[in-house]
This record gives structure tokens, C-alpha cells and sequence, in this order.
């Protein structure tokens, strides 16, 4: 009797296992793509490292390594609001978690895209002025600085709630059929982005061409949407490290191992 007893209660916890294991095996699949994603990041980005406002290319050899590149970072920050929603959906349609990542990665294609056309502007107004030697060093730390400061603001703060604890900003948008978990899948995106611009922003300061800081920032944005600690104490860390890179890019940029200082004028963005 109790081995059948037994048996009975190993079958009913069978589908529940299986479930546990497929979000597992999603979670892996994410990390392998953004696994994936830096090998071949790395290997585009070869050589690409020209300092503060690195040339950007074309658009669309840019959008293909922009989407690449926040696969590598972003992937492994979201994978535990993919394995929810996975949990929500997955009996339904093994495909919508994959669709909501797609939605994710569609939202940072969008910023990649404004990005692209704010440098391209920026260079085609003020052209030499942006050369390191004269206002590019001043302005790659003071977008450092910006960075820091918006680091502390409400609106950072909000967002990085979201991101924190997604299961509310899940059940509030929640829109069925596939359409619908790509457009949850954007919208979680657009939070990760009000989240992360400010510091996306500092790898263009830096050098958005630079392995080695784009690991740096990925780093920092998987410890604040990750580790257990409370938002501000986060934020705020991340605050003083932003604000310590602008001063030291303004009166000291040699002290940054990392940093490539630019020997010329700043190439065009196009």
C-alpha cells in the first residue's frame, strides 16, 4: 500500500519535474546564446577599440552587432524573467518564452537604432569639435557623470524595481497568443532600458567598441538586477564607480588601463 502510495505521488510530481527541467534547460539555452554572443562580439569587435566615440560603421553592420551585443549582455540579467514567464506559458507554447526574448531583444534593436542616429547627428553637427583633443574628452566624463547622477534619480529607481521583481509588470501587461508575448516581451525591454541607457551611454564614453568595458557594464547591470541587496545600495555603488571613471577621464584618463586614448580626430559615425 505505501509503495503504491508512493508511486501515485511520484507520477503527480512528474509533470511538475519536467516543467522545473524545461525552464532549466531555458535558462541554459539563454546563457549559451549569450555565450555565443560574446565569442563573436569579441571576434568583430577585434582591433575596433578606438577609445572615447569609436567610429560606429554602417547601420546595419552596427544593428548587427548592437542586437548581438545585448544578447551576450542582457541575456543572462533576464533569464529569470524569461524562466517566469516560461512558467506562466510553457504548458500552452514551448514557443512564447523564445518570443518574449525576441520582444526584449526587439526594444534594444529600437535604442540601438536611436543611438546610431543621436552619434551620427552629434558628428555630422559639430564634426572635429568631438576629436578627444578638444571636446570628446569632455564630454566622454561628462556623460560619465551624467551616468552617475542618474543612477540616484527616482526614475532609475523605479525601473530597476521592475526589473527586480517582474512578476507584477508580468500579470499587469499580460497579453495572450504569440503576438502577445512578444509585445510583453518589448515592454519588458523598454523597462530594462530606462534601467540601463544611463549606463549604456557610459560604454559609448568609454569605448562601445571595447570588449573588455562591455564586459565591465554587463557586469554591473547583471549585479543590480540580480543580487539580493536593497535597490539604493546598488544604485548608489554603482553611482560612486561611474563618478570616480568621469573624474578620473577628466583630470587623469591615462590612470584607466583599459582606456584607449584616441590619437586622432574622432572618425565619422557613418
Amino acid at each position: 500500500m505505501a509503495a503504491a502510495a508512493g508511486s501515485g505521488s511520484d507520477t503527480g510530481l512528474a509533470p511538475v519535474y519536467a516543467a522545473a527541467r524545461t525552464r532549466l534547460g531555458l535558462v541554459a539555452a539563454l546563457f549559451a546564446v549569450a555565450g555565443i554572443g560574446w565569442v563573436w562580439t569579441a571576434h568583430e569587435m577585434q582591433g575596433m577599440d578606438g577609445g572615447p566615440w569609436t567610429s560606429l560603421g554602417s547601420l546595419g553592420w552596427f544593428l548587427g552587432v548592437w542586437i548581438t551585443m545585448m544578447a551576450a549582455m542582457m541575456f543572462p540579467s533576464v533569464a529569470p524573467t524569461v524562466a517566469l514567464y516560461a512558467r506562466m506559458t510553457m504548458e500552452r507554447s514551448p514557443l512564447r518564452p523564445w518570443l518574449f526574448a525576441g520582444g526584449y531583444l526587439l526594444t534594444w534593436a529600437a535604442a540601438g537604432v536611436a543611438a546610431y542616429a543621436l552619434g551620427l547627428t552629434a558628428t555630422k553637427l559639430l564634426g572635429g569639435t568631438l576629436a578627444w583633443d578638444s571636446s570628446g574628452r569632455w564630454l566622454a566624463g561628462g556623460t560619465l557623470i551624467v551616468a552617475a547622477s542618474y543612477e540616484i534619480t527616482p526614475l532609475k529607481d523605479v525601473c530597476l524595481g521592475k526589473c527586480r521583481s517582474p512578476l507584477g509588470v508580468l500579470l499587469g501587461s499580460w497579453r495572450e497568443g504569440n503576438s502577445g508575448a512578444i509585445r510583453m516581451g518589448a515592454k519588458s525591454g523598454a523597462w530594462c532600458v530606462g534601467c540601463c541607457w544611463a549606463l549604456m551611454a557610459s560604454l559609448f564614453a568609454v569605448a562601445v567598441m571595447s570588449v573588455s568595458w562591455m564586459a565591465c557594464v554587463a557586469a554591473i547591470i547583471a549585479v543590480e538586477k540580480t543580487v539580493p541587496w536593497r535597490r539604493r545600495t546598488v544604485t548608489y555603488a554603482t553611482s560612486a564607480v561611474l563618478l570616480a571613471l568621469g573624474i578620473l577621464v577628466l583630470a587623469a584618463p591615462q590612470a584607466l588601463p583599459a582606456l584607449t586614448i584616441p590619437s586622432t580626430e574622432m572618425m565619422p559615425t557613418g
